[in-house]
């Protein structure tokens, strides 16, 4: 067929080389002398080889596809297997086979060939965490067997954990990153665990429902450029760590979340055009730690939350062109700190909130083209203090 189609050509640029004699008004001749022809004839046979030679390419690289193809199908079929194997074994009750597990399967998202293998190999991990687990304090007194389960189920799920956040910490470029992947935490009930300096850029992280029952979480040092979701997450004991992590253009939800304990801290955390929203949030007890932090174009919405008791800190935050709304709210017990904050053009808005008992400290706030507004709040024995 190669040759075939070179003969073709060749006919077509004598042709077409003789009508362009024509075409260029050069002297006709009913017979074209031999120098000529054998012009042309090199010229057809040097554009016969450049298009053997094109067709021989792209027959080459139709044939490389192919191979390539096969390849895939066979690296796709060897992962499948390993896969299946990796599944079985997070699944036994033997705590050393659960343990090899999980790190088999972690070898498997970094090995595997395509995106989507990796994210498959990524829902089974957090689909492991998400399985019914008893935290340390609920566990039956004097119980050794249940005792020992605990502590061996407990090192698995933290190894999942400390494994996620290490390939979070990689370089997006790097081949084992698993940023811009989706993390799904719902409803994962969490003792401790440490996704410090984790990079969530793209992708999806959902906690919503997610019980912190106890232990030390560390978020802090993390760089979410996504959405991050902690609807009805319950904070029962422990701490939740957001220290000096960066918010940008994110949003991190903690909308209808209940605070009975423990304690979340954005100590010198940065926002920057991201939402922080704890919109219809019961806080009961503990403390919500924002001194330090900085909100650049940032908000933060507490908005119909109900304030029991606890304290929710922002000593020497700084706000530049944000807003933090306690449009109705409910005080009645808990402290709100907002001494030696500094607000540049941004809002504090208490319209329709309702101060039962509780504190609102704005001593040695600093107001520079601020807005404090407290239009229709609703005065109990609560006390706002600091206000010209």
């Amino acid at each position: 067929m190669v040759f075939i189609g070179a003969l073709l050509i060749a006919g077509f640029v004598l042709v077409t080389g003789w009508n362009l004699l024509g075409a260029r008004e050069l002297k006709q001749q009913q017979q074209i002398d031999s120098k000529t022809f054998f012009d042309l004839v090199k010229l057809s046979f040097g554009v016969v080889a450049g298009a053997g030679a094109l067709v021989a390419l792209v027959v080459a690289y139709r044939r490389q596809r192919v191979d390539e193809d096969a390849a895939l199908r066979d690296t796709t079929r060897l992962h499948n297997e390993r896969f299946t194997t990796a599944v079985s074994q997070l699944g036994d009750t033997s705590p050393t086979v659960r343990l090899g597990g999980v790190h088999a399967l972690v070898g498997l998202a970094d090995d595997a060939p395509t995106r989507e293998l990796r994210q498959t190999c990524i829902d089974v991990l957090c689909a492991f965490l998400r399985l019914p687990y008893t935290a340390a304090s609920d566990l039956p007194a004097g119980d050794s067997a249940a005792q020992h389960d605990y502590v061996a189920l407990r090192e698995a799920r933290h190894t999942v954990i400390r494994l996620i956040g290490d390939h979070l910490r990689l370089p997006a470029d790097h081949p084992h990153s698993w940023q811009g992947h989706n993390f799904d935490f719902t409803g994962v009930v969490f003792d401790g665990g440490d996704l410090s300096e984790a990079n969530f850029t793209g992708g999806t992280a959902r906690f919503s429902g997610a019980i912190f029952a106890g232990g030390f979480f560390r978020f802090n040092g993390a760089k979410f450029h996504s959405n991050v979701d902690f609807y009805r997450a319950s904070f029962a004991a422990g701490t939740v760590d957001f220290g000096s992590a960066t918010f940008i253009d994110g949003s991190v939800g903690f909308e209808a979340a209940t605070f009975s304990g423990g304690i979340v801290n954005f100590l010198y955390a940065r926002f920057s055009g991201g939402v922080v929203s704890f919109a219809g949030a019961a806080i009961n007890d503990g403390t919500l730690n924002y001194n330090g932090a900085g909100f650049n174009r940032g908000d933060v919405h507490f908005n119909g939350v109900t304030f029991t008791g606890g304290n929710v800190l922002f000593r020497q935050a700084r706000f530049i062109g944000s807003l933090v709304d306690f449009d109705s709210a409910q005080f009645s017990g808990s402290e709100v700190d907002f001494s030696h904050a500094e607000f540049i053009g941004g809002t504090v808005d208490f319209s329709d909130a309702e101060f039962i008992r509780g504190d609102v400290d704005f001593r040695n706030a600093s107001l520079a083209r601020g807005v404090i507004t407290i239009d229709d709040a609703s005065a109990g024995s609560g006390v706002i203090t600091g206000l010209a």
